[in-house]
């Protein structure tokens, strides 16, 4: 009898248990990749090019040609400072990113020095409407996409902000971009994978499966005056934003871009 009355009482706990551990199995198996790039066109993507309002695809410069996401300049008399980028439509705060992305063709004339091979992506940016018509950049995190000579390291992967300050090991940041802490240098056209992860504060940096660098607790830098404009009622934690590709001034491909939210 006693052991009736005992298991009446436990019960519904056991089964609480139980319901509870189901039911954060089936969150975790209910992740799934979503494909942010449709293989046809630029839906649910806006480009916002330095001088040019937002939507405005000045040159053709994003386009879809045989399943790929291209960034071309073909039209481009001279790069002029043109930098570009080409937003999603919603925001995101927890979350994995996928990029598989090459280096193709020549720099563009006129380009900057750094230009060779050289792109991003960047996440947590501002709204982009909020962009002015003659801002460069957004405020934003970015991880930096690179590209060797054949000749030199050039390694891909670096944490580049713009506006932002983060941590690394502790301490901020003293520099606009951070060198990965694994350094790969690709060469050639290959295709690579460039991960994000972004888990409460906490953001790590994938290179073809392999972590590169890792961070912490983005803040809005108040000594940015774009930056100083998004802080609210004095709260300047950077918990999320907008993902976009950046053009920066030499050709690139990218042929998948999916997310995984947390």
């Amino acid at each position: 009898m006693k052991y009736l009355r005992l298991l009446i009482i436990t019960l519904p706990f056991l089964l609480q248990a139980y319901s509870s551990k189901t039911i954060s199995k089936e969150t975790k198996t209910s992740k799934k990749w979503i494909s942010l790039f449709n293989g046809k066109d630029l839906k649910n993507w806006k480009p916002k090019i330095t001088g040019f309002p937002l939507g405005e695809n000045f040159g053709n410069t994003f386009r879809v040609e045989k399943g790929i996401l291209s960034i071309r300049y073909d039209k481009y008399d001279s790069f002029r400072n043109r930098f570009g980028a080409l937003y999603y439509d919603k925001k995101f705060t927890n979350y994995r990113l996928k990029v598989e992305y090459r280096f193709v063709g020549n720099t563009t004339p006129g380009a900057p020095s750094w230009g060779f091979k050289d792109g991003g992506i960047q996440y947590h940016c501002q709204s982009p409407s909020s962009i002015g018509i003659t801002q460069p950049f957004p405020v934003c995190l970015e991880f930096n996409l690179h590209g060797g000579n054949g000749k030199e390291d050039r390694p891909t992967g670096e944490a580049c902000v713009s506006g932002i300050n983060i941590e690394i090991n502790g301490k901020r940041n003293t520099s606009n971009c951070t060198m990965p802490h694994v350094k790969r240098t690709f060469h050639g056209e290959e295709w690579i994978a460039a991960e994000i992860d972004v888990n409460n504060g906490k953001i790590t940096h994938f290179v073809n499966g392999e972590k590169v660098i890792q961070y912490e607790n983005p803040r809005l830098d108040s000594t940015n005056a774009n930056a100083k404009e998004l802080v609210t009622a004095g709260n300047d934690i950077v918990r999320d934003g907008y993902i976009s590709i950046q053009s920066n001034s030499h050709p690139m491909d990218f042929r998948k871009v999916e997310i995984m939210e947390y």
